[in-house]
C-alpha cells in the first residue's frame, strides 16, 4: 500500500504525538508499505523554527524509509488565540498543498488528531484525491480545549465542532487511543464497527531499565542518595504542574527528596518563576532532552509523576508517559481520574493520587520514600505489564493489519 500520513507534529520535534506518529509510520514501512508523512517544519512547542528549516516553503527528507515533507507554518513563541489559529490553519493549508503535489496514487490517507485542523487537510485530500480516509483521535477536540479554557470563542467552537463531525462522518474508519474516546463517539451515534481501539504504549526496545546510564546521570546532576521525583513531558496547561511544585514546597524540609522537570512547553517560564517565588531549592528544571536519553532519566527516578488537571474530559486519557515510565521499571504517581486510575490499579505499577491535591501528593511521596522494596516491586510489575499489553511494536502491527484488511475490503 501507499499511505499518505498527516501528523502536524513529527521528529525531530520531541513529544508523545511525534513519537506515536513516527513509530506507527515506521511499523508500516517495516511491513512493506510506502509512507509519505506530511508534517510541519519543526518548531513545537517553543514556536521557533529549527535551523535548517527556516525560510523554506517545505523541506523533504527520508527517515528510516519514511518520506517526510516538512511544510511551512506560522510559528510564534507567543501563544495567544490568533497565533494559535494561524499556526493550525497554515498547517492545514500547507498539508493540503503538499498532499496534492505528492506524486502517484495513494491507497489510504491516515490522519492523527489533535490538532483538529489536520483533519481539515485530510478531508480536502480525501475528496480531491478520492482516497479513503482513516482518522485517528488521540483527544476529543474541541471538547478538551473548551474544558481547559483554551477555546472560548463561540464561533470558533461551532466551527471546530462542525469540522470534527465532518471528519468522523467522512472517514472510512476511526482509530481511538482510549475506551473513553470510543464511548464518546458511540454516544455521537457512530457505529461500533467503524471504531478500532489502538491505545498508547511504549517502545519497549528503547524504553527499558538503564542502571549504568542512570548512575552516571545521578553523578552529573549531583543527586547522590537523593529520592528523585521526576516529571518528564511537555510543560503545558493541561498538566497542572503547579500542583507538583506545591508538593515540593510541602516537602522542602526533607532535603533528601529532589524533584526533576525534564521537558519544555508554553508554561515553562511561568513554572520556573513560580518555583523561584516559592523559594524552592529541591527542584531542578533540565529543559528538553533528546528522546534517546529519556530511559536513563526514568531509570534514575524513584517515581515519576503523571498528572493532568481535574476536568471531566481527562477521564478518558491515557498519556504515553505512563507507559514509558513503566517500561523503564519506574513506578508512577498518577493524578488522572477514570481510565488511567483503573489502569494503574490493574497494573499495580504505581499509585493514584487525587488530581490537584498537593498535600496528598507530598504525603504519598513521603510514604513511598520509606518503602524502597515496594517501589522496586511496583517498577518490576510495570515493566512486565507494558511488555505484555502495551508495547508500541504490537500496536504498530495492529495498525498495519487494520489498514491492510480495510483496504482489501474496499477493493472487493
Amino acid at each position: 500500500m501507499r499511505i499518505l500520513y498527516l501528523s502536524q507534529y513529527f521528529p525531530p520535534e520531541v513529544g508523545a504525538t511525534q513519537t506515536r506518529a513516527y513509530e506507527m509510520a515506521r511499523g508500516l514501512v517495516q511491513a512493506g508499505h510506502q509512507v509519505t508523512m506530511l508534517t510541519e517544519v519543526p518548531n513545537h512547542p517553543a514556536g521557533i523554527v529549527q535551523p535548517g528549516y527556516r525560510r523554506r516553503l517545505w523541506v523533504r527528507r527520508e527517515l528510516e524509509g519514511i518520506a517526510v515533507w516538512h511544510g511551512w507554518v506560522w510559528a510564534s513563541p507567543r501563544k495567544n488565540f490568533l497565533n494559535r489559529m494561524a499556526f493550525y490553519l497554515s498547517y492545514m493549508a500547507g498539508a493540503t498543498m503538499m498532499g496534492l503535489l505528492a506524486r502517484g496514487r495513494y491507497d489510504a490517507i491516515y490522519c492523527t488528531s489533535p490538532p483538529l485542523f489536520a483533519g481539515g487537510a485530510a478531508l480536502a485530500l480525501h475528496f480531491l484525491r478520492r482516497t479513503p480516509l482513516f482518522f485517528e483521535i488521540r483527544d476529543l477536540w474541541p471538547e478538551s480545549a473548551v474544558e481547559m479554557g483554551e477555546l472560548n470563542n463561540r464561533r470558533a467552537i461551532q466551527l471546530s465542532s462542525w469540522l470534527a463531525d465532518q471528519c468522523y462522518r467522512h472517514s472510512h474508519h476511526l482509530v481511538v487511543v482510549t475506551e473513553g474516546i470510543r464511548h464518546a463517539l458511540l454516544q455521537k451515534g457512530i457505529p461500533a464497527e467503524k471504531i478500532t481501539l489502538i491505545p498508547n504504549g511504549a517502545n519497549t526496545e528503547l524504553f527499558q531499565p538503564q542502571p549504568d546510564a542512570a548512575a552516571t546521570l545521578r553523578q552529573q546532576l549531583h543527586l547522590h542518595e537523593k529520592f528523585v521525583v521526576l516529571y518528564a513531558g511537555i510543560l503545558g496547561l493541561a498538566q497542572g504542574l503547579e500542583t507538583v511544585l506545591d508538593a515540593a514546597a510541602n516537602l522542602r524540609t526533607h532535603p533528601h527528596i529532589q524533584f526533576l522537570f525534564v521537558g519544555t512547553g508554553p508554561r515553562e517560564q511561568a513554572l520556573r518563576d513560580y518555583a523561584q517565588n516559592l523559594g524552592l531549592t529541591n527542584v531542578q528544571f533540565l529543559g528538553q532532552q533528546p528522546r534517546e536519553t529519556m530511559p536513563a532519566y526514568l531509570s534514575l527516578a524513584d517515581v515519576a509523576v503523571v498528572p493532568l488537571r481535574d476536568v471531566p474530559v481527562f477521564a478518558g486519557a491515557l498519556p504515553s508517559k505512563l507507559f514509558d515510565a513503566w517500561a523503564c521499571a519506574c513506578p508512577t504517581l498518577t493524578s488522572i481520574r477514570g481510565e488511567a486510575q483503573k489502569l494503574v490499579e490493574q497494573a499495580g505499577a504505581g499509585q493514584f493520587v487525587t488530581p490537584e491535591q498537593p498535600t496528598e501528593l507530598a504525603q504519598t511521596i513521603l510514604t513511598l520514600c520509606a518503602q524502597p522494596e515496594k517501589i522496586k516491586e511496583m517498577g518490576e510489575r510495570g515493566r512486565a505489564f507494558v511488555s505484555q499489553h502495551y508495547s508500541r511494536q504490537a500496536q504498530a502491527r495492529h495498525l498495519v493489519t487494520l489498514l491492510e484488511q480495510e483496504s482489501e475490503r474496499l477493493r472487493d
